[in-house]
């Protein structure tokens, strides 16, 4: 059981290390040199591996003082993960922010420990702030304008709002959750499948919502735009199309581009870290399969179970393909945290994006008008298909219609 316990820490431990080693870019510190970095990466993991190992010998595994005892080692080695990516700062705090946002994935004393970061991350002095800004712009303090940005530099308005996992902070503005989590799930879409250019940072930190005081409409925020993400065209259009395998449950077109992505004989993982469903799941339909407890406890002893083989496929996909498997985890907790995972509503606005992006791609090598007009009527047809069956689900989940089958029933 400490072992399995062990692989849990490891999974977080290495995906902190391993996510700084791919982002690290330039250090201003010495004290932030790389050997210095990864060297407090070894040894942070290797103090929370020797505790996994030691602190269960003496303790009878399913009894209460073992429960116990298991979330205070989870808690403590959360706080050395989370002093680790303080001390390390910079990407390692990204790290940090994306773990603090797996609540489907991690124990409750990871992410509640992490969550912190989203919002209270250690602070970059104004020393630093200023050496920036005085070797890209040449000025002390500079003024709030477009033209003060830099490559390294984002200036921009101060935003109010409250975070968008906030569910209190809604219920007290009057905010329809279910709203923001559909329209997040839209501007993602429309920016992964329609234009290729990817904000990949959407902890809840950098995503806010707040009612407009001169319109009343409810608006959606992204702050910190310094992880962006152009995805190349070939890698979209299969990312594309392996997401309409997925939703429409076609297994041979997931096995397709998967492996036109990398994946190998790998696919089936790649499909269940895309979806965060089990291999069964996926295989009967992401999108009429509901999530369980049972899933999602199958799901968390599987990362633990499979880190070799998460490592390896890390490993063959594209580069471009780890920032947006980062950003569909994020996404993915700001669904868990707001209870609208898996809702039918984010499918068929990602199954509208990917027939609007396939058939603009269509029609940009149609060699003739004729062949054009067909493809533009395929897609209207295609969306068009897609607006009555979300009709069709509306209809279903209505309470009315829902008394109506039960009347029915009862009939029969």
């Amino acid at each position: 059981m400490a072992g399995r316990l062990l692989k849990v820490s490891s999974v977080a431990t290495a995906l902190v290390a391993t996510s700084g080693v791919y982002l690290y870019t330039k250090q201003l510190d010495p004290n932030d040199l790389s050997l210095v970095r990864f060297g407090r990466a070894a040894a942070a993991t290797a103090v929370i591996s020797y505790d996994y190992l030691t602190a269960f010998r003496n303790v009878e595994p399913g009894t209460d003082e073992y429960s116990a005892l298991k979330s205070k080692v989870h808690l403590r080695s959360a706080e050395r993960l989370r002093a680790l990516c303080c001390a390390n700062r910079g990407t390692f705090i990204k790290v940090g922010q994306h773990l603090g946002a797996l609540d489907y994935l991690l124990p409750g004393e990871y992410t509640s420990t992490l969550r912190v970061l989203h919002s209270r991350a250690p602070q970059s002095s104004m020393d630093e702030i200023q050496q920036v800004i005085r070797e890209d712009l040449g000025k002390e303090v500079p003024q709030v304008h477009w033209d003060l940005s830099t490559k390294r530099i984002l200036t921009m308005e101060f935003a109010e709002g409250g975070q968008v996992n906030d569910r209190d902070y809604m219920r007290r503005h009057g905010i329809n959750v279910n709203k923001i989590s559909e329209n997040l799930g839209k501007i993602y879409s429309e920016m992964i499948f329609v234009h290729g250019f990817v904000h990949c940072d959407p902890h809840p930190g950098n995503v806010l919502v707040r009612v407009c005081p001169h319109s009343g409409k409810t608006h959606i925020v992204l702050l910190d735009h310094g992880l962006y993400q152009e995805l190349q065209p070939g890698f979209r259009l299969d990312y594309c199309r392996l997401w309409q395998a997925l939703i429409t449950s076609d297994m041979l077109g997931v096995e397709r581009c998967s492996r036109r992505l990398g994946a190998g004989d790998l696919f089936p993982l790649l499909a269940c870290m895309l979806t965060a469903r089990s291999w069964n799941s996926v295989n009967t339909g992401i999108t009429s399969t509901p999530v369980t407890h049972s899933e999602d406890v199958e799901i968390r002893t599987n990362v633990s179970q499979y880190l070799p083989q998460i490592s390896e496929l890390l490993n063959r996909v594209p580069r471009q393909m780890l920032l947006l498997l980062k950003t569909n985890d994020l996404l993915r907790g700001i669904e868990a945290a707001l209870q609208t995972r898996a809702a039918s509503s984010s499918f068929l606005n990602m199954s509208r994006c990917c027939v609007r992006a396939l058939a603009r791609h269509r029609r940009s090598k149609a060699s003739s008008r004729t062949r054009r007009l067909r493809i533009s009527v395929g897609e209207v047809l295609g969306l068009w298909r897609l607006g009555l069956y979300e009709v069709y689900l509306q209809v279903k989940g209505h309470p009315l219609a829902r008394w109506l089958w039960a009347l029915l029933g009862c009939l029969g």
